[in-house]
Parts: structure tokens; sequence; C-alpha cells
């Protein structure tokens, strides 16, 4: 490797700095030793309908296949608290999931949408390493790509192997100095970086994640079964949810951060450093009965910018629906049954269904 290259890397980690990202790190693109627990993953169908995961395949562990020529690949976080978290942050986010009326939306989610965020700092950051390149180490044939959550890439696998933490139990990137509140992603570029040290796995003996799971979705270390995850069942699943899962699924009605809250080194998060994902007013307390009286064009002015606008209208009103039978089944609430009452003849059948069940529920 020439000298030119390897002293890059500190270039490299002071423009991320200013992007607004907060470690980037250098990760190998032989990831072999990570295909058996992928394919053992994709076997026992913990994939869910999730079908693009069997799909690509081992793409996924194998970058230079996904990008012919990568030689290296630049693994990247970002802190994603609020700019105005406080230190008690994880105490106040449990305290929303005691409130069964209210509408419990992913930390993450109530922001900018994350993918449009790191895509354009990584592209920014990208471009101004291929300027650097060319300029002044003479190598004009620089190619790059930019992932962030949008491609078959093992992104924690990437970043655990560069040094930006370890698998949690929870399966998330999880880092002493700040915990697991971060984004990732990816340059993958035809250059040969050296590469930056793994970290050894701090977990110890805690089971905190494996035990606070409301669904008991992680069935082993680092291993989760995302057909019980409530992050997969609000998010990516369309279907029909298991009766016997809702009413494990709480006031959760996009994503869920619980075994990000009772995580221990998530004391170390740290907040943001981007106004990109300061909350936006619609998706801190909002009652669910608000929530069910907004219509499809009331939605999608909502969610203009943010990842929710993802699921669609019809998954949202599954998703209340849930949240909101789990609440009536703890106290009587008429302006809840109202808003639910509303949505009894929505034109999708699973959107009916969960209504129905919704309203049956009862408190004890």
């Amino acid at each position: 490797m020439s000298s030119s290259h390897t002293s890059l890397l500190p270039h490299i980690q002071a423009w991320a700095h200013e992007l607004g990202f907060s470690q980037i790190a250098v990760a190998p693109i032989d990831l072999a030793s990570a295909e058996p627990q992928l394919l053992d993953w994709l076997a026992q169908n913990f994939h869910g309908d999730m079908d693009y995961m069997a799909r690509h395949g081992l793409k996924r562990a194998r970058p230079a296949e996904l990008v012919p020529g990568t030689l290296s690949v630049l693994s990247a976080r970002m802190n994603y608290l609020p700019r105005n978290a406080t230190n008690d942050w994880q105490a106040q986010e449990w305290q929303r999931l005691q409130r069964p009326s209210e509408g419990v939306v992913s930390v993450y989610a109530r922001a900018r949408d994350y993918h449009k965020v790191l895509r354009q700092r990584l592209e920014k950051l990208a471009q101004r390493i291929q300027t650097h390149v060319q300029t002044h180490l003479q190598t004009p044939d620089f190619q790059y790509r930019v992932f962030t959550d949008s491609a078959p890439v093992l992104e924690v696998e990437l970043a655990t192997r560069s040094g930006l933490g370890w698998r949690g139990k929870h399966s998330l990137a999880l880092s002493r100095e700040a915990g697991s509140m971060f984004f990732l992603g990816e340059i993958f570029v035809n250059l040969a970086l050296p590469l930056t040290p793994a970290v050894d796995a701090h977990c110890g003996s805690c089971t905190a994640c494996l035990d606070v799971c409301p669904t008991q979705a992680i069935v082993a270390d680092g291993v989760v079964d995302a057909r019980r995850c409530i992050s997969y069942l609000t998010i990516e699943y369309d279907g029909v949810i298991d009766e016997v899962l809702r009413p494990l699924m709480g006031n959760h009605i996009y994503g869920c951060d619980d075994c990000q809250l009772i995580c221990p080194w998530n004391k170390f998060a740290h907040n943001a450093t981007v106004p990109d994902f300061d909350a936006r007013a619609p998706w801190v307390g909002q009652q669910l009965a608000q929530l069910l009286a907004w219509r499809e064009e009331d939605f999608f002015r909502h969610t203009e910018g943010s990842p929710i606008r993802r699921i669609g209208f019809s998954k949202w009103v599954r998703n209340l629906a849930v949240a909101s039978g789990n609440a009536l089944r703890t106290q009587h609430n008429a302006a809840l049954r109202e808003a639910l009452s509303a949505h009894l003849h929505h034109d999708s059948a699973v959107v009916r269904e969960h209504v129905v069940w919704a309203l049956n529920q009862q408190p004890a």
C-alpha cells in the first residue's frame, strides 16, 4: 500500500466530522466468516416477509460482488438523539410507554428521513475524497458508491469489523463511547485503505435487551426473529398481525426502542450535531384519537420528508388500531372508540380486521 493512501484516512475522518459524522473507520471486504450465520438466519425464516433478504443472499456478505472493484469499505456512524435530548431521555421514553392512549414513534423516526440525510452527506464526503485523490494522489480512476440501509449490505458486520463498535445482544452495533443511538452508512471505494482495528465486545453477562423485548423477538445473542419484532411488524410487515402478538405491542405505532432504552451503554449516547434529527411536532406526545382522525391527505402532509411515509396510510391506520385496542383494554375512552369506528369501512380488509379487533377490547 502506498504511504499516500495511508495518510489519506486522517483527512477523511476530519472531513467526515465536518459533515456531522461521529466516527468513520475502514472495514475489510472479506466477510466470509459471516456467511454461515446469515445463511442460518435466512434458513430459519427469521427475515419474515423481507424477501429481498433471501433474494440477495450472500451478496450481502460480499462487497466486491455488489460493487466490482471495491477494495475497502468506509463505515460511518452519525448520532441521532435530538439535539435537545437531556440526560434522562431514556426515563422520558419509558414514561411515554406507560401512557396507553399516546402513540409512540421510534426516536429515530421523529425527524427527517435518515436515508436522505446520510446519503447526501456521504455523497459529499465521497466527492471530497474523489477530488483529493484525483488532485493530490494522481489517481484518476477513483470510484465509489454510497449506501445507507438501502442495498444488500451487512452494515452492522462492516461497522463492527471496522471498530465502530461490537454487535450487541440485540443485534445492533454498540459502542462504549456512544451506545447504539446512531445510524450507519458506507462508502465502497476502489482504494486499499488501512484497516482500522475491531473492538472487543462489552455486553458481558448482561441480558437486559433479551429480557425486556415485549415479544421475545431476540432469540439468541445477536439474533432477532423479525417475525416477532415490533419494528418489523409496524414497518416492514404488510399483513394481519398475529392476535397473540398484538397485546404485546403496547402503544408502539412505528418501530420500537425498548432494547435500546434498557441498554446500560446508552447512558453514553450522544446528541446529534445536525438539526435534521430534531424531533418534529406530530411525532411526540400525540394521542391515538388525534392520529386516527387524520385523513390520507393529512398523513402524507405530515409525513413529508419523514421515514414514516414509507409505510403508507393503510399500514399506519392498522398500527394505530392495534395500539388503540391495547389502550381500550386499560381504560374506557369514548373519544378513542369514536375515532376507531370511523375506520370500520376502510378500503383495506387488513385495516378493518384490526379495527374490529380493537373495538372488541374491553377493560378487565
